[in-house]
């Protein structure tokens, strides 16, 4: 299995490179980001030095076709991504990453002149703000009604994998994250949660510029299920909702304060609450593939403020 991972130097593709080279595989990672950055936190120097890195854009088509083609990918885990901040104040530039870049990852594995499985990140921004749906769980036959930019790219892509599945039998996975935390997690709105943690660990006073509800989900638990949606022949175009634990950032305060006596005192959490739906079911994805791990809340943040202790 030869893996071509898009934003590989990222939070959930640093982990994704970390269980992929516990598994032998063989990987490629293809980052507009040269530095190594937040793959330091995880891979030693000599499994640095090892790994095969290129660097460019997603948006770059024939770029992203003769990578996948000369360099005999048989697998592609798309991650790259502008996120939800940066697509509602720039939505053309973040129309060209998320969606034209996921068009240039489907059409360099149509055109690689062998099967080539791809997975990808939409995210469960696809949905519209909670108001908008009924009191039960979320499932992925519930209608999208995306309220940002960032959603309805996601949308896009999610339409696109079916056709090209359709048109050309290109098997795929889409995964629909909601706030993904721990170590690696610095970037956009709902990072704030696993900056918290950060702050935590080192002592520090922080503001969560976010409130309301989340559903936090371990990026140890999301990279695993990422990397087995990959190893998988499920056949079709598929797109998954993931769970983690709904939270609301006070409870989530408290937790903290409960983990290191002290640090409910320096966070704080005040803004809006995110425009996307949190009661979704998992029912679907757990029914391929049983054995994921669902870390719980508690564990997962207690084992996110040790990390960061360790490297601090």
């Amino acid at each position: 299995m030869r893996v071509l991972i898009t934003g590989a130097k990222g939070c959930i593709g640093t982990w994704c490179v970390r269980k992929l080279l516990d598994r032998g595989a063989d990987v490629l990672i293809f980052d507009a980001d040269a530095r190594p950055s937040r793959l330091t936190l995880l891979l030693n120097d000599d499994e640095l030095g090892a790994l095969r890195a290129e660097t460019g854009s997603v948006e770059d088509t024939g770029r992203v076709k003769s990578l996948v083609r000369e360099a005999g990918v048989t697998h592609i885990l798309h991650l790259a991504a502008t996120l939800m901040p940066h697509c509602q104040q720039n939505p053309v530039h973040g129309g060209l990453v998320n969606v034209i870049g996921t068009l240039n990852v489907f059409e360099a594995a149509r055109d690689a002149g062998r099967p080539v499985r791809v997975v990808y990140a939409s995210s469960a921004a696809v949905w519209g703000p909670e108001e908008v749906y009924g009191s039960g769980l979320i499932t992925e036959e519930d209608p999208l009604r995306p309220a940002t930019h960032y959603g309805v790219f996601k949308q896009a892509n999610e339409g696109n994998a079916r056709v090209f599945y359709s048109t050309n039998g290109i098997s795929s996975v889409g995964l629909r994250p909601w706030t993904v935390y721990g170590v690696g997690r610095d970037q956009g709105l709902t990072a704030d949660p696993t900056l918290a943690m950060r702050a935590v660990a080192r002592g520090e006073a922080f503001q969560v510029r976010l409130s309301g509800r989340m559903d936090l989900q371990y990026v140890g638990d999301v990279a695993e299920t990422f990397v087995a949606c990959l190893e998988s022949d499920l056949e079709g175009a598929h797109v998954f909702n993931l769970r983690g634990d709904v939270v609301e950032m006070s409870e989530f305060i408290a937790l903290l304060g409960r983990l290191r006596p002290g640090a409910a005192a320096r966070i704080t959490a005040s803004g809006p609450q995110v425009p996307v739906a949190y009661r979704i079911d998992d029912a679907g994805l757990r029914a391929h593939f049983p054995r994921l791990p669902r870390t719980a809340l508690e564990d997962g943040v207690r084992e996110t403020i040790e990390r960061f202790e360790a490297l601090k």
